[in-house]
């Protein structure tokens, strides 16, 4: 016994103590969204345990639902518009930022990334009274311009890490060479920046196609994916169908943020061999 006394005196290295907070976070944190897809698979309208069986029945609904479909269809044309300006005006801004480096490119690079600080519900707010000021109201076009707001931060920190990690030696040597500022910018810097490119155009997708405050204020008669959920919920019945719904769409954003996080690092494999 007290051979065993050391064993049990031996206190907890920082490492294994902060790998079991870590453990008990991730746990807490992501259990709510793994009993999501469980449910969906529940053969009952009520979300409780035990489960009452296995079926499928929840995800073929969805394919005959129109309310759905609408959505759906109204979410990836808003995300991918939205990701388009997005990723085209943070491409802009990074290059201005790491090339130009003027007061103006310093003063609108920092003002892109203000929605990461301001609540999306005070964007919302403000977002509708512009758009009601202006006579578009909320709409599609008004939908666009939030969700282009929102990601455009995400955009412009992605490019602007991989325009910051390029050698200003590279234009440099092109002016040299007598190669004007857009030919070193269309033959050089982007086909070297086209990896993060993709990244911040699926990673800014992917913030419009979950975003859900913004588009609550600026969505008009037809809406997104997660306002449409979000009234499905006042329905009891409809809660398999959402929780299905929800297992879907948790999946593809799962998918693209690992293929976006794939193409980030393929850029700096590329930059390092180069």
């Amino acid at each position: 016994m007290k051979t065993l006394l050391p064993f049990y005196k031996k206190p907890l290295s920082p490492g294994t103590g902060l790998g079991i907070y870590v453990g008990l976070y991730l746990f807490f944190l992501y259990l709510p969204v793994c009993l999501i897809p469980l449910f969906s698979f529940n053969d009952s309208i009520q979300a409780a345990f035990p489960l009452k069986g296995f079926t499928l029945n929840w995800y073929r609904a969805l394919l005959h639902n129109d309310g759905v479909r609408r959505a759906l269809l109204t979410s990836l044309e808003v995300g991918s518009i939205s990701a388009f300006l997005a990723t085209l005006c943070g491409l802009t801004l990074a290059y201005a930022r790491v090339f130009m480096r003027t007061r103006l490119s310093v003063l609108l690079s920092g003002l892109c990334q203000l929605p990461l600080l301001i609540p999306g519900v005070i964007v919302g707010i403000a977002m509708l009274i512009v758009v009601n000021i202006i006579g578009v109201g909320p709409s599609r076009v008004a939908l666009v311009c939030g969700h282009m707001l929102v990601g455009l931060p995400t955009a412009f920190m992605i490019l602007h890490g991989r325009l910051s990690g390029l050698s200003r030696s590279i234009s440099e040597a092109a002016e040299d060479l007598g190669a004007r500022e857009w030919t070193t910018f269309s033959r050089i810097i982007l086909p070297l920046a086209i990896p993060a490119l993709g990244s911040a155009f699926m990673l800014a997708f992917l913030t419009s196609f979950d975003e859900f405050i913004i588009a609550f204020f600026l969505t008009g008669s037809e809406p997104t994916l997660p306002v449409y959920i979000w009234g499905q919920l006042r329905f009891p019945r409809s809660l398999p169908l959402v929780m299905a719904l929800g297992s879907l769409i948790l999946a593809v954003s799962i998918v693209i943020a690992a293929v976006s996080e794939l193409m980030r690092r393929r850029g700096k494999l590329t930059e390092r061999q180069a």
